[in-house]
């Protein structure tokens, strides 16, 4: 006689007289093909190239190594990458929250429309990006002419490259938090001010350590893409060594001069860097969920 009793988890029982057979489900078929499909494709697209460029740059011997690094021109391009990066992540982690809180929170004429145009950076061509910021703030543009009679020049200067760069990345941080702040719901605000909390209380204790994983990763991966954007920055740029020279633009300079040991050496160090600032990146994260799970007991 057969007798089913309410599943448990994933596990479902069925008993005879001679005993429990436990059946496991599974919710995707296909586990194995699956995953080996994923890994096949992960070492292939992205990992395959990784080592190759690992191999590429540990041929090289550490003095010679050093000394690609620490040249002026190579040294001046990691700064200006760097300081552009920051400014451009600093940039849409402040506006980038405001416009997901905007779309999220709030109902306007105009909602669906500005929604769509947050994914342009992504649909768009960074080359045309770049040509169009070009355009737009070149000494005779629309923006530019008005900010050149103050004295502000934006084309061919750091801050035209911060400007491009948050241009590409602002969707990261809107697209990652956004959703987050639709599931938060007002309910969670309106109990705050209930118990008699500020807004701003209610905002930096009870809205921002919710939503802060997610716009730490958005934060991360917009920073990621600042580091590594190259066709929206090389038109506004200007492309002039030690001032607005970029390690995405020395890269691709040093590969068309067959320098394939020093094109290595320049991206390892990027690349070192981008993992590292994930590698802290999660460290964050994990640290934060476990002070929240903390709080909840």
């Amino acid at each position: 006689m057969l007798r089913r009793c309410a599943p448990r988890n994933d596990e479902a029982s069925f008993f005879f007289e001679n005993g429990p057979i436990n059946l496991r489900r599974r919710v995707i078929p296909g586990f194995g093909l699956a995953l080996g499909t994923t890994v096949l494709y992960l070492g292939a697209i992205v990992l395959l190239p990784l080592c190759a460029l690992l191999l590429k740059a540990s041929g090289i011997g550490l003095a010679q190594f050093w000394d690609i690094l620490s040249s002026p021109r190579t040294l001046s391009a990691i700064r200006v990458t760097l300081s552009t990066a920051i400014a451009a992540t600093l940039f849409n982690a402040i506006y980038g929250l405001l416009l997901a809180w905007v779309l999220a929170r709030y109902s306007f004429p105009g909602k669906r429309l500005l929604d769509a145009l947050v994914d342009v950076p992504f649909a768009l061509p960074t080359a045309v990006a770049g040509l169009a910021l070009t355009a737009l703030f070149a000494k005779n543009g629309w923006f530019g002419a008005p900010l050149d009679r103050i004295g502000i020049q934006i084309a061919y200067t750091p801050l035209g490259i911060a400007i491009a760069m948050a241009f590409t990345s602002i969707p990261f941080v809107v697209r990652t938090v956004q959703p987050v702040i639709e599931d938060l719901g007002s309910e969670v605000e309106e109990a705050g001010r209930s118990l008699g909390a500020s807004d701003l209380q209610i905002l930096w204790k009870i809205v921002f350590p919710a939503i802060f994983p997610a716009f730490l990763a958005g934060c991360s991966l917009a920073f990621a893409r600042s580091l590594g954007e190259f066709g929206a920055v090389i038109f506004i740029a200007g492309n002039q060594p030690m001032k607005t020279e970029i390690v995405a633009l020395l890269t691709y300079i040093r590969l068309e001069e067959y320098n394939y040991e020093a094109a290595a050496a320049i991206s390892t160090v990027m690349l070192l860097m981008a993992f590292a600032m994930l590698i802290v990146t999660n460290a964050v994260q994990a640290w934060h969920l476990r002070y929240l799970g903390r709080g909840d007991v």
